[in-house]
């Protein structure tokens, strides 16, 4: 049975909450609650730094936690539009109805620089940020637990659970462009042991830049989610999911940009053909069981099983090197279907124990990942287009005519430990490493990474820590196929990351969380071609010797100032070089600004008005590898402001949101061919009504 049906069926089949009421008794003192203070700014702990739900005072690492109140705030509906709470992120390319991220300035893969729930998840796509109750940003390398991934970090996508207490929100906005979002969110209990939680989301986006044809860009999309939690016994939760997201869009490859950095022609051209679209199905399914041994132990399985299946109609512009506005450019039509499953499993033990006067908190488990692709594409012929002229028909091609299938496989799996330590009130000290080996055609790997971290706590609600972590992305076992080259055929190693961390983090008054971060991340083992002059038989030589070095500080604040203003605030400095490269040596990596800030805040005037502020800065960053072309720094100023009231004892909030309220012009990611050109001052209203 199709998501949509199940979901529709359970949640408007729930009861509504209970009417409130409350006992009076003239003998009893009324005292009235004139504050609104509550602090759901904060975040005490995270899962993912290290898989089980540690204080953020006990992890040796530097972690953002964005909470669903500020997701909310914030009327989200992209996952680029919450991560920009996070200095340490920077936004990438956009094109193709997708997100790019740079975490500390290394970009993250859509293969294994996210997870959901603990899962490597394959996001080549826009999340559903509708299912989310928080994001955690994890910094740094973090493949003792997960396996490979990027040297910047990984970010964990944590979905809604099932409630016991009934939930039932409904949500409708829109923007001045005509684009709407209807969200339903409803949970409670069916049974005794039976709780649910299910999400449905339609949203119609219009965008404001436009095709040659004069139409704008449109976006269609669905999300179905149901997760349903089954408490067999005290000791056993049994939690099973389901979600679709089907996602349609116009396709829009992103401006270009002159040799100054300067979009070329007007900053609404869509140089990509109205007929262009991206139409992609993703479907997630899976279980999590929680099984408590005793009060100290507790053994949890997880599975998830995701499908992603596109298909990518292109136009594929090609930018002339030397294009100026009235040039003829060519493009290169095709039709393409992809085909990505991913099949995750995880198993832990995880527990507490006493050996003398330590205390130990332990994790043991093993992870894998089985991960298929495959590729149906058809090409049409090139066609020359000079901007003004009628728009070229779509061509009659189909991708289902295609009588191969390109695939690629591989599989991986590993075990990993880990212990933190207590040894006393002052000191404690996390060990862990894995063991991880990777089975592929031409990229068999096995590795090893450690990880250790020593925390000092001077007080009780301040820590003091020094980390260091290994992360490690496999590559081909062999050189280009060229036996040019000295080294043809050699056995490669992964290409690995170190990172040295130096942290504080202090909460103040069970209010404010206060962080700074210290940081130095080496990524090596990247293959390098030197020529060679006078070797008669080769011509390249090439290496592993590739190093790319990140250093950095980070500052950030968390929590409530005073009863009535919250604030979430970071700010990044970004030293990036190319160290030892082929191509780019002593040259800094792409859409890697020096400076970066974020800064998001709430003010309750009154119980039922709330203000919000919120300012986004980008320090210059180059738009290429070769540092040719520099996008110039920007501000972007953000407001907002929520009414809370009644009517006929419902809470009913409206809200109104302005993004770049002082209507900048400003390039967010991407390059010379693909630079996102960042939205004009635009407005969003929201009614949200709880049942």
């Amino acid at each position: 049975m199709k998501i949509k049906t199940i979901s529709l069926a359970i949640s408007f089949a729930v009861s509504a909450l209970s009417p409130h009421t409350m006992a009076k008794n003239a003998d009893i003192e009324v005292i009235q609650v004139t504050g609104t203070y509550f602090n759901d700014y904060q975040v005490d702990n995270a899962s993912g730094a290290m898989r089980t739900n540690t204080s953020l005072l006990e992890t040796a690492q530097s972690v953002t936690v964005i909470p669903e109140t500020i997701i909310d705030e914030q009327l989200a509906t992209t996952l680029g539009e919450v991560l920009v709470n996070d200095a340490s992120l920077s936004p990438g390319s956009k094109q193709r109805n997708r997100e790019v991220f740079i975490s500390r300035g290394f970009e993250l893969s859509s293969s294994n620089g996210y997870l959901r729930d603990g899962h490597q998840h394959w996001s080549h796509y826009q999340q559903p940020i509708e299912t989310l109750s928080h994001v955690e940003v994890i910094k740094g390398p973090s493949s003792a637990l997960y396996g490979q991934s990027a040297p910047g970090g990984l970010v964990n996508m944590v979905t809604k659970k099932p409630t016991q207490t009934s939930l039932f929100d409904f949500g409708a906005d829109t923007d001045q462009n005509g684009s709407t979002r209807f969200m339903l969110d409803a949970g409670g209990s069916i049974a005794d042991k039976l709780s649910y939680r299910s999400v449905l989301v339609k949203q119609d986006v219009v965008y404001d830049r436009e095709y040659a044809n004069g139409e704008s860009r449109e976006r269609d999309r669905f999300l179905g989610y149901l997760a349903i939690d089954y408490t067999m016994t005290e000791d056993l939760v049994i939690n099973v999911y389901y979600d679709q997201t089907n996602d349609k869009a116009g396709l829009d490859t992103g401006a270009w940009l002159d040799s100054n950095g300067d979009v070329i022609g007007s900053t609404k051209d869509i140089y990509d053909f109205s007929w262009a679209f991206t139409d992609i199905t993703v479907e997630n399914i899976g279980t999590k069981i929680d099984y408590f041994i005793n009060s100290d132990w507790q053994v949890t399985f997880g599975y998830n099983e995701q499908t992603f299946e596109r298909q990518r109609f292109e136009s594929a512009p090609k930018k002339p090197s030397d294009y100026v506005v009235g040039d003829s450019y060519t493009s290169a039509p095709y039709d393409r279907f992809d085909d990505w499953q991913f099949k995750t499993m995880f198993f832990d033990v995880k527990g507490e124990l006493e050996i003398g006067d330590t205390q130990h908190n332990l994790l043991i488990g093993a992870n894998s990942l089985d991960y298929y692709y495959g590729q149906l594409r058809v090409k049409s012929s090139p066609v020359d287009y000079v901007p003004g002229d009628v728009e070229p028909s779509k061509p009659g091609i189909s991708y289902k005519t295609d009588d191969s299938l390109y695939t690629s496989e591989y599989e991986f799996y590993g075990f990993y430990f880990q212990d933190l330590i207590t040894i006393n009130d002052h000191w404690q000290v996390a060990l862990g490493g894995r063991v991880d080996r990777q089975n592929k055609e031409n990229a068999d790997s096995d590795s090893f990474v450690p990880k250790a971290g020593v925390l000092y706590h001077p007080i009780e609600n301040a820590t003091i820590y020094l980390n260091y972590s290994e992360g490690f992305e496999p590559q081909q076992s062999e050189t280009l196929n060229d036996d040019t080259d000295k080294n043809h055929g050699m056995d490669l190693e992964a290409v690995t990351s170190e990172q040295i961390e130096i942290g504080v983090k202090w909460q103040v008054s069970d209010r404010l969380m206060l962080e700074s971060a210290v940081f130095d991340i080496e990524k090596s083992g990247v293959l390098v071609t030197e020529s060679l002059i006078d070797d008669p038989t080769h011509d390249t030589i090439t290496t592993q010797a590739g190093l790319q070095r990140h250093k950095g500080v980070e500052l950030s604040a968390q929590g409530a100032i005073t009863d009535t203003l919250f604030i979430m605030a970071s700010t990044m400095y970004l030293d990036a070089t190319f160290e030892r490269d082929s191509n780019y040596e002593g040259k800094t990596p792409m859409d890697a600004p020096q400076w970066s800030a974020s800064v998001w805040s709430r003010y309750e005037l009154t119980q039922s008005l709330a203000l919000n502020a919120g300012l986004l800065y980008q320090g210059e960053r180059y738009a290429d590898n070769n540092n040719n072309i520099t996008k110039d720094s920007y501000y972007r100023l953000d407001l907002g402001a929520t009414y809370t009231t009644k009517i006929s004892d419902h809470d009913v909030d409206f809200r109104l949101n302005v993004e770049n309220a002082l209507d900048e012009d400003y390039l967010a990611g991407g390059g010379v061919n693909n630079v996102t050109v960042g939205d004009e001052r635009s407005a969003r209203f929201e009614i949200k009504v709880s049942i």
